[in-house]
């Protein structure tokens, strides 16, 4: 009798930093701990899109990997520009996309690395794809009042119980999630004019009840004990036209690539995994009771080697990295919101954009005072480019669904 075919499990990374290799080992680790490296139902194959340019590295900084790591995955698969390149050039010559379609589904950005590594994972018949980040860890750390409470959590483990019910798993974010440092308050930046600000550049998971929660614990966001204990999963409903979503601890059901959609974002922007989300109207999506530790600002890297700290420090507005961190975020989180609103709510796009405009132009030169940053200006000037060309992103957004319609049938027909 010939033995089933195991379930093939994808895992992805869309990666620019060095410490790829040591959050790696972390979750090989954790997925031999939670009995998944020595289950012959279950294969592990690792896809992993890599940018050079991003921290200044080399490709064996993804490439060479230890062979206590290699041992324990079945086959892997290291997608560089040249690698993309190829399969773009193939897929054109063969006439399965045009080369401004391959440039709009794997150019430079976010989404064209996610894209790659999504490709790749259906090309190579995977059953499902399974996006870490290089930042996130498989901790979720709760608080007492005798400082950090930490447990280990089986985030590959429990994508893989679910996935097979539905067509998106995602699980919980705790650390360091909002790149929003602890402010204070005074007569330059008052808590009304932040606010404003928050207002105007709010997202699906930007809101300002949840960042003025989040700075008062210090820039920390803790997991939710109930959801640890009661480990039950719950259903996305769809509210404000998507189904949220997160662009890591993030499993993509590939069984029928027909019913995979592709990442996007406006160019220099984020929000790929918003406007996923933007697509998921009549696709069932399970958040599970599973958490990943986010060190958004790579201060927690000890915890790779099991250093576990009793208390987490507060992030400080005073810190240069820190404010150059959380400006860029306000640019990438600027750039997408007009596409966003175009997408979710057409009818009230002027309206809503006017408002906007108005809190920035009142709240902005506040910021600028407190983190003697003037650059923070920017934030108006790109969200004013950005929404005299959300039109052309929209139509963007639809060619690039379009063309990765025809790539996925491409790969259904090659499936056979």
């Amino acid at each position: 009798m010939h033995e089933p075919t195991p379930f093939r499990a994808g895992i992805g990374f869309a990666t620019g930093r060095k410490s790829f290799r040591k959050v790696l080992r972390t979750n090989v680790y954790n997925w031999q701990e939670s009995g998944l490296v020595a289950d012959r139902n279950v294969s592990l194959n690792l896809f992993v899109a890599y940018d050079l340019d991003y921290n200044k590295t080399r490709t064996q900084d993804y490439t060479q990997l230890h062979r206590d790591l290699t041992d324990q995955i079945d086959r892997r698969w290291f997608i560089g520009s040249r690698n993309i390149e190829e399969e773009t050039a193939s897929l054109a010559q063969d006439g399965v996309l045009t080369p401004a379609e391959a440039r709009m589904l794997f150019g430079k950005g976010y989404a064209g690395k996610r894209n790659a590594v999504l490709y790749m994972a259906i090309k190579n018949k995977m059953d499902c794809l399974v996006f870490l980040d290089d930042d996130e860890y498989p901790l979720a750390v709760t608080r007492s009042s005798n400082g950090a409470l930490w447990s280990g959590q089986e985030v590959l483990a429990e994508h893989l119980r679910h996935i097979g019910e539905v067509d998106i798993t995602h699980g919980h974010h705790c650390g360091y999630v909002s790149p929003i440092p602890q402010i204070r308050f005074d007569d330059t930046l008052t808590a009304s004019d932040f606010r404003l600000f928050i207002e105007a550049i709010s997202n699906d998971i930007l809101q300002w009840e949840k960042i003025e929660s989040i700075m008062q614990d210090g820039g920390v966001t803790y997991a939710d004990k109930h959801i640890l204990t009661r480990h039950t999963p719950e259903v996305v409903e769809e509210s404000l036209g998507l189904k949220f979503i997160s662009g890591a601890n993030l499993c993509i059901n590939l069984t029928d690539p027909t019913r995979v959609f592709p990442f996007y974002n406006p160019p220099g922007a984020r929000g790929e995994d918003t406007f996923l989300a933007t697509c998921l109207h009549d696709r069932s999506v399970l958040r599970i009771p599973t958490y990943s530790f986010h060190d958004g600002f790579s201060t927690y890297q000890c915890l790779l080697d099991g250093v576990l700290p009793i208390r987490l420090k507060q992030i400080r507005a005073d810190h240069p990295d820190v404010a150059n961190r959380f400006f860029k975020a306000c640019i990438g989180w600027i750039r997408y919101k007009p596409l966003l609103l175009k997408i979710t709510r057409p009818a009230e796009f002027d309206a809503l954009t006017a408002s906007i405009r108005e809190k920035l132009t009142t709240s902005l030169p506040a910021l600028c005072d407190y983190f003697r940053e003037p650059r923070f200006m920017e934030v108006l000037s790109e969200f004013e480019k950005y929404t005299r060309r959300s039109d052309l992103h929209l139509a963007e957004f639809a060619k690039t669904r379009v063309a990765w319609a025809k790539l996925m049938d491409h790969l259904t027909a090659s499936r056979g």
